[in-house]
């Protein structure tokens, strides 16, 4: 378990490089027993997401065949995590599971956090899986090495495309959930059924869980429009619940076959293939185009620092352009599928980037001395973080200007595009009310 002590700051390294990653909701105990339960879609980066949010060590349960697997299979054991004998992979092996339930009641005994993923594999379906048993019975058959029960915790994962680099990505961290009254009846297989149903009513809460894929630009879209057009909270656990509800709207809609959700849906995918053909977002249709404030946002851009991560964002793309593109292309020819590439991406990066480095370091080493070579060994990484971070920002900078000179123009199609979604915004809430009072009892 060498690398448990440094996990969390590894996989904090891992998830702020690779995604654009956000936390929100309630707080994860920095001592003491506490099991976390997570969705599975993106593979061996959703550990690192948990081990993030958690802010403490954090041991996995990881299936057995990624202990021997010969590119992680040492970051793996190093972590500390716990093997789960599945019958998919090798039925004859499953008795020696009894052997990590064991583990895990004593590491919890000992006041560990364990975490795991219930659906038992990772996936890239639009909604959770179902859940096995195991973190059901894990949680009932540890009450006697904790003295009483302890936090269950849901994390729910969610990205905006989970296998681009620098994409957005959040984590909400979900309400202990109550399963008291079940400690006392740990053997019993209904207290497992009945606590396993209540870990997936509570992963719900903090995931994102479509009916089918084809829905994820309505929903998406909705909540942007939502957002752009009223007062709202703008954290990931307020997203994720204005996602939740939209989701949730629509499901109960269709099954009601209720032919006002399928105008709105129309309309409302309608206008975000405008946006697209505009290149805009619904954020971008209430901005701003005065003058003055326009000038006092380029004054700020436009300084000493901006132009230091001008040069810098160059500097950089020259320097970690080969990695870079290497990274792209073997892991993309590597990975197997949608759900494992963005790990694949992050492995295969950490060591082209680490090779490339150290290759420029010796270089620098024989052409300047040693001493140069190390300072360059140091320095480049600091270059490469900010210069990743310096080159968004003017992506960023770009783009809202381009956006903001195009919204000066008078173009007819932007007085109808902001019209049409004040009147979506309406017909959503309205759709929303009408929904919920459908839904209450009579």
């Amino acid at each position: 378990m060498w690398l448990l002590p440094y996990l969390t700051k590894v996989c904090t390294a891992a998830v702020r490089v690779y995604y654009r990653a956000e936390r929100g909701g309630a707080s994860i105990p920095s001592t003491g027993p506490v099991l976390l339960v997570g969705n599975h879609p993106n593979s061996l980066l959703d550990p690192a997401f948990l081990a993030w949010v958690a802010e403490r060590p954090v041991r996995f349960l990881a299936k057995e065949p990624l202990f021997r697997d010969r590119l992680i299979g040492w970051l793996i054991r190093g972590s500390g995590s716990l093997p789960v004998y599945r019958a998919s992979d090798d039925r004859t092996q499953m008795g020696k599971n009894k052997d990590t339930f064991v583990a895990v009641h004593e590491a919890l005994g000992r006041g560990d956090a364990i975490a795991m993923f219930p659906e038992g594999l990772s996936h890239d379906d639009p909604s959770i899986a179902p859940l096995k048993t195991g973190a059901a019975r894990i949680a009932l058959g540890a009450v006697a090495h904790t003295g009483g029960v302890f936090p269950i915790i849901p994390v729910g994962l969610m990205f905006r495309d989970k296998e681009h680099f620098r994409t957005e990505a959040y984590a909400v961290v979900g309400e202990p959930l109550a399963w008291s009254d079940l400690a006392a009846r740990a053997d019993e297989r209904a207290a497992v059924t009945e606590l396993t149903a209540r870990i997936d009513a509570a992963m719900r809460t903090v995931t994102l869980n479509l009916a089918r894929w084809e829905d994820e630009a309505v929903i998406r879209t909705a909540e942007a429009v939502w957002a752009a057009e009223r007062a709202v909270e703008r954290s990931p656990a307020a997203r994720v619940a204005r996602l939740a509800t939209a989701t949730e709207m629509l499901a109960r809609l269709r099954v009601e076959q209720d032919p006002v959700w399928e105008v709105l849906a129309r309309d409302v995918r309608a206008h975000s293939e405008t946006l697209h053909d505009l290149r805009l977002t619904p954020t971008d249709v209430r901005l701003d185009t005065r003058i003055g404030p326009a000038l006092r946002w380029v004054s700020r851009r436009v300084s000493v620092r901006g132009v230091v991560q001008a040069v810098l964002a160059a500097v950089t793309a020259v320097l970690f352009w080969v990695p870079y593109r290497l990274t792209g292309i073997v892991a993309g020819k590597m990975s197997p599928s949608r759900d494992t590439l963005s790990t694949y991406r992050v492995l295969l990066g950490t060591a082209l980037f680490a090779g490339w480095i150290i290759a420029a370091s010796v270089v620098v080493g024989v052409w300047r001395g040693p001493l140069a070579g190390v300072i360059t060994l140091l320095a480049l990484p600091v270059v490469a973080v900010a210069g990743l971070y310096a080159t968004e920002h003017w992506q960023e900078t770009l783009l809202t200007a381009k956006r903001w000179l195009f919204l000066r123009r008078d173009d007819p199609r932007l007085a109808v595009v902001r019209e049409q979604q004040g009147q979506l915004v309406t017909r959503l809430e309205q759709a929303l009310a009408d929904a919920e009072r459908r839904a209450l009892p009579r």
